[in-house]
């Protein structure tokens, strides 16, 4: 049995805390400063951590995936979240901003290529910035994928995973009228960028309690109450993102031009009991993808936290770094 098989006490395997050896806020442009930190070994092989939300912002936590002998970590708050400024701003905040966000950050850092780290949202980010530049880009390690579709949508928001939670359903469908349930997006749009400051606070709290009750396939369905600066951030970015499908050019994009990458290894890490995001966009992706290793995590669901998807990224980082 290796040091990964023990799911139950796979946290102790994450890489202890690293300080970062460089933080700064970088002018992106579009009056936009985005923070950005690196840490671990300044000669290592590099590797972008791209966040979940939108909206949701990079943590301390997420630096414990990578040997900080072998790698280099770079992490960023994207537009408008975590330590970036303006906050909670949508304005000039869309995918292809966050994609020349990157190429800026990497430009700067004087990186020819390196590997893309993304989760949830942050795995949809990291596939759309591969194929718009997948000569930069040597690895993509991705979690919980999340292709960006109306599917996907439909499934989280229009009432298919209420199926499974439905008291929890029952309270984020509450704060809106019956006359407006047909479109939740759009009737939770209108009330968080309604200009009254306490009621966004309001329905961003509800919008983030939605998603961090079915994230965890331990969770009781109940979740403490997010802070309301960080809950309205995620919210209106992640309404704003959602409301205009990911700036993508048409539904289905992502698997539509998986050719772009397919010189480029891959490996996707996903929860069985998924959520949010359901593993069957996890399983179109690897089934058009031959470079890439689908590993299907029992027993887990979309954190990046649990157990399981822990040690399976742990696994794959140290594999990648040659340990």
């Amino acid at each position: 049995m290796d040091k990964y098989s023990d799911q139950k006490r796979a946290v102790q395997y994450l890489y202890p805390p690293i300080d970062p050896f460089d933080q700064r806020m970088l002018d992106v442009g579009q009056g936009h400063k985005v923070y950005v930190e690196q840490c671990g070994n300044p000669e290592g092989i590099p590797v972008v951590v791209l966040h979940g939300g939108p909206g949701g912002g990079c943590s301390p936590a997420m630096r414990r995936y990578f040997d900080p002998e072998i790698y280099r970590v770079i992490l960023f708050d994207q537009r408008g979240c975590g330590r970036s400024r303006p906050h909670a701003s949508v304005i000039n905040n869309t995918t292809w901003h966050l994609v020349d966000d990157i190429e800026l950050i990497r430009h700067e850092l004087g990186i020819p290529q390196w590997i893309a780290f993304g989760g949830s949202w942050g795995a949809t980010l990291a596939l759309i910035y591969s194929q718009a530049h997948p000569d930069r880009v040597s690895h993509l390690v991705l979690r919980g994928v999340f292709l960006m579709t109306r599917d996907e949508l439909a499934w989280f928001y229009g009432g298919g995973a209420g199926k499974f939670w439905p008291e929890v359903w029952a309270r984020f469908v509450g704060l809106i009228p019956e006359d407006e349930r047909g479109d939740l997006i759009a009737a939770y749009h209108r009330r968080l960028f309604s200009g009254d400051m306490a009621l966004e606070t309001r329905y961003a709290r509800a919008w983030s309690a939605w998603e961090n009750a079915l994230a965890s396939i331990y969770s009781s369905g109940s979740t403490s109450e997010s802070p309301g600066e960080y809950a309205r951030a995620f919210a209106r970015l992640e309404n704003h993102y959602f409301s205009n499908n990911g700036f993508l050019e048409f539904d289905g994009q992502i698997l539509a031009h998986v050719g772009r990458i397919a010189h480029i290894p891959g490996v996707i890490v996903q929860g069985r009991y998924d959520m949010i995001c359901p593993p069957d966009g996890a399983y179109a992706l690897s089934q058009l993808w031959d470079n890439c290793e689908l590993k299907m995590v029992r027993n887990a669901g979309h954190a990046l936290s649990e157990p399981g998807i822990s040690a399976e990224l742990v696994r794959t980082m140290d594999r990648i770094g040659g340990r």
